[in-house]
C-alpha cells in the first residue's frame, strides 16, 4: 500500500491505521468471526482539504492495482454484509479494504464530536465504552502529523474525577440489588435469584474493568476481555461459585466475597478508601457489603464541582445496554444530557428488599 500511495499521491500527509470495528482489533477473532467484514484493510486519515482533493480518486485507483489476495486472504474479503465507508468525509469501495477518512469524521462516528477540545465531564459520561475502545484499540502504522495518535492518547481513559464518579455509580448498582439474591430465594423464587445473581456478576465484571482502568467491550467479548485482567483471577472463583450455586444462601455469600475483593482492590489504589464490612442486610439474613460507604468515600474524593453536583446515576453504559443507543454516538450524547440534569443531592438509600 505505501509504495503505491507514494506514487499515486506523492507527499500526501496522512495517518495509516486499523481502528474501529472488528474482533481482530481486540485479539478475539477466530475462524467464525472471519465470516463477515474480515480481511486485509487499512484506514487512511487525511485533512478535509486533502480528502476533497484525493479521496475518491485514490479509492477508485486502488481498485485497479490491488492484488487478488494478501497473505492468503482475498482482498475483496470473505463476506461483506455491511457497505464500504461512503459519506461526505469517508470513502471506500467494496472491492478492497482501503478506506479514507478525515479525523473529524472518525471522531464524530465514535464519539459524536468533531473536536476533542474542552470535553466536559458530562460529555465523557455520554461516551459508550465500547466506542471508546474501538477508537483507542487497533494499530496506528504511520502518522505524519500526529493528530490521530494525539486524539487516541487523549481518549485513552476517563479523566480521574469521571473515573471516581463511575466507580461510585457502579457501587450504587450493586447496592440496589445485592440483597435481592437472598430475598427472591427466600420466597422460593430460585429463578429470580439466579437472574439477579447473574446481573450482579455482570456489575462485578464492569467494576473490575473500572478498577483496572480498562474500557469494556460489548457483551460478546466482555467475558473474554475480563479474563485477561489481573483482577479476574481474584474475582472469577467467587462469581463461578455464585452462578453455579444451587441455593440462594451460598449464592449470595459468593457474590459478597467478590464485593469484598472489589473493595480491597479499590483501597489498594488509595481511592475512595473505606472499611469494607460484609454482613447481613439490616436484620435480614442476606450477605451484603456496605456499598453506601464505598459510594460516599469515592464521591468525597471528587474535586470537579460539575461531577459533584450530578445525581448518582452513572454513565451511558451504566444506565443502558441497548445496542442501537450505545452504537449511535450522537444519540448517546443527546440522551445522557437530560438524564444527568436530574435532581442533585446525596444518593438515596438502596431499595428495600
Amino acid at each position: 500500500m505505501r509504495p503505491w500511495l507514494a506514487k499515486a499521491a506523492p507527499d500526501l500527509p496522512h495517518a495509516a491505521a486499523l481502528i474501529g470495528y472488528g474482533s481482530e482489533l481486540l485479539g478475539f477473532d477466530d475462524e467464525t468471526s472471519r465470516d463477515h467484514n474480515w480481511g486485509p484493510r487499512v484506514h487512511l486519515i487525511v485533512t478535509a482539504e486533502d480528502f476533497a482533493t484525493h479521496a475518491r480518486h485514490l479509492v477508485d485507483a486502488f481498485a485497479e492495482v490491488a492484488p487478488q489476495t494478501y497473505l492468503g486472504e482475498p482482498i475483496g474479503w470473505r463476506s461483506r454484509p455491511h457497505p464500504a465507508a461512503n459519506g461526505p468525509e469517508s470513502a471506500g469501495a467494496i472491492a478492497h479494504g482501503l478506506e479514507i477518512h478525515t479525523l473529524e469524521a472518525r471522531l464524530e462516528a465514535h464519539l459524536g464530536l468533531r473536536s476533542l477540545d474542552a470535553i466536559t465531564a458530562r460529555q465523557w459520561l455520554g461516551f459508550a465504552e465500547q466506542k471508546l475502545l474501538a477508537f483507542t484499540a487497533g494499530a496506528v502504522f504511520h502518522d505524519d502529523d500526529g493528530r490521530l495518535s494525539k486524539a487516541r492518547d487523549a481518549m485513552a481513559y476517563f479523566p480521574h474525577d469521571v473515573w471516581l464518579y463511575k466507580l461510585a455509580c457502579q457501587w450504587r448498582r450493586i447496592a440496589e440489588e445485592q440483597a435481592f439474591v437472598g430475598r427472591t430465594g427466600q420466597v422460593g423464587d430460585d429463578l429470580g435469584s439466579r437472574i439477579i445473581a447473574a446481573r450482579l456478576a455482570r456489575d462485578i465484571i464492569r467494576m473490575g474493568f473500572l478498577l483496572e482502568r480498562r474500557y469494556a467491550p460489548y457483551s460478546k467479548w466482555i467475558g473474554s476481555a475480563f479474563a485477561r485482567l489481573p483482577i479476574a483471577a481474584r474475582l472469577s472463583p467467587h462469581m463461578h461459585a455464585a452462578l453455579t450455586a444451587s441455593e440462594w444462601k451460598p449464592r449470595g455469600e459468593a457474590l459478597a466475597a467478590a464485593y469484598l475483593e472489589l473493595a480491597h482492590s479499590q483501597n489498594r489504589l488509595e481511592i475512595g478508601v473505606f472499611e469494607p464490612i460484609v454482613g447481613p442486610y439490616h436484620e435480614r439474613p442476606f450477605a451484603t457489603i456496605n456499598a453506601d460507604d464505598a459510594i460516599a468515600a469515592l464521591l468525597a474524593a471528587i474535586t470537579d464541582p460539575e461531577l459533584g453536583n450530578l445525581p448518582i446515576m452513572g454513565s451511558l453504559d451504566q444506565v443502558t445496554d441497548l445496542t442501537p443507543l450505545l452504537e449511535d454516538a450522537a444519540l448517546s450524547q443527546r440522551i445522557m444530557e437530560p438524564l444527568l440534569a436530574g435532581p442533585s443531592g446525596p444518593p438515596p438509600a438502596a431499595l428495600p428488599a
